[in-house]
């Protein structure tokens, strides 16, 4: 027997169907189904919920369906639930960020008229909360394109939230009949991926440029469309920052056992061959140089980053791995069965591994430009990996060489 699967197929609505009677995807209002033709195998009989349609279960953040000229749209709800917030946690936390998704189409906040805004968001669902809880007590459409689950600005760069992809979404949700005037409001990030004049010559709407930040829509919408000059202005501050930090480290956690192993491995080669009590005795303290590399390049450089020396996010990465690298390394001098030369081997062991996390972080920031990363990487990446081969030269060698 088949089992029941959960799939979003849409309209805000999550299909419960057995999965050999799935049928293709169906978005919001993109297409009507086929007369006589269920979206997901023959109805199983009326629904006992009211907030349930055959076959399907309304996802938590709809509250129903609005009537419109091309059919019903989904009402959506402003504000976060558990279960929204829960989903921002994980997310935060660097699980389940490949899939953290919405349906893309067209919804309604409140109860909008034919002149109300249409708001342009991606269906990343972190990106689809903040705008709709910024639309708490208002009337609006919200236009959400299909981006595959990658935010505004990072979806502008790549393309998929871009001009062809607007156009199209404008004219499958049949927006020209929902909406009188012929206006998008699009976030300010997504600039780099959208055309203008195309889309006023594709599909008729003006594209208007809104703020950076989804908490700034009120003020811009009461101001009849002006934006303040910190309206346009990107920030990182450090709270911007810190909230990075999680999903940095849990993004190691793929690579980080296997490179502890093989560190481990390593410190139990010597004279003996190999040996076990050396595993524990130096293995403790390469673990604890890369524990500190970590930290200084995932938490002290983005933490501290206006105020540690340099441009280059690497270089910052090194001054902040001299700097922790110092206490694993400053260990071997109390202990006379290790070689002096395990000092200077943690520390660029640190050093590396710190100015190459950092030089990652580059891609969560609005300080750099793809070329700048690029002659960025050019410039360091011969280094760290140079520093990473002296200090695994320095560790084997230093377990033959005592005190």
């Amino acid at each position: 027997m088949n089992k029941p699967v959960k799939q979003n197929c849409g309209c805000g609505l999550e299909n419960t169907q057995p999965s050999h009677n799935l049928l293709r995807e169906m978005l919001p209002m993109d297409r009507p189904p086929v007369k006589d033709e269920p979206c997901c195998g023959p109805p199983p009989g009326p629904p006992s919920d009211p907030n349930e349609r055959p076959g399907y279960r309304l996802c938590s953040f709809v509250q129903g369906f609005m009537p419109t000229p091309v059919g019903p749209v989904p009402r959506i709800k402003t504000l976060l639930d558990t279960r929204d917030k829960l989903g921002t946690w994980n997310v935060r936390m660097g699980f389940g960020r490949n899939d953290y998704k919405v349906a893309p189409g067209l919804y309604a906040v409140g109860d909008p008229a034919a002149e109300a805004p249409v708001l342009v968001t991606a269906n990343y669902k972190l990106s689809f909360d903040h705008v709709r809880e910024s639309l708490a007590g208002m009337d609006a459409w919200l236009l959400v394109l299909d981006t595959h689950g990658i935010n505004v600005w990072c979806a502008a760069g790549k393309g998929t939230f871009g001009t062809a992809e607007l156009v199209q979404r404008v004219l499958k949700t049949g927006l020209a009949q929902v909406v009188r005037h012929r206006r998008l409001i699009l976030p300010q990030l997504g600039a780099t991926g959208v055309a203008g004049h195309r889309v006023k010559k594709e599909c008729g709407f003006e594209v208007i440029w809104g703020p950076v930040k989804a908490a700034d829509i009120r003020a811009f919408l009461s101001s009849d469309h002006r934006s303040e000059v910190a309206m346009r202005r990107v920030t990182f501050t450090f709270s911007e920052r810190l909230v990075l930090v999680p999903v940095e480290i849990t993004l190691l956690r793929k690579h980080l056992v296997y490179t502890l192993a093989v560190l481990l491995f390593l410190s139990g080669i010597g004279p003996h061959i190999f040996s076990w009590p050396a595993v524990w005795q130096r293995g403790v303290l390469a673990v604890a140089a890369v524990a500190m590399g970590i930290a200084a390049g995932c938490i002290v450089v983005p933490v501290l980053l206006p105020w540690i020396p340099g441009r280059a996010f690497a270089l910052k990465g090194i001054f902040a791995g001299l700097f922790l690298g110092t206490f694993p390394a400053a260990v071997h001098w109390n202990d006379s069965s290790i070689s002096y030369w395990s000092g200077p081997a943690l520390l660029l062991l640190t050093t590396a591994l710190s100015s190459y996390l950092a030089m990652n972080f580059t891609g969560s920031t609005p300080f750099t430009s793809p070329s700048g990363v690029e002659k960025e990487m050019r410039r360091y990446m011969p280094v760290q990996a140079g520093m990473a081969v002296m200090a695994l030269f320095l560790w084997i060698g230093s377990a033959f060489l005592m005190k």
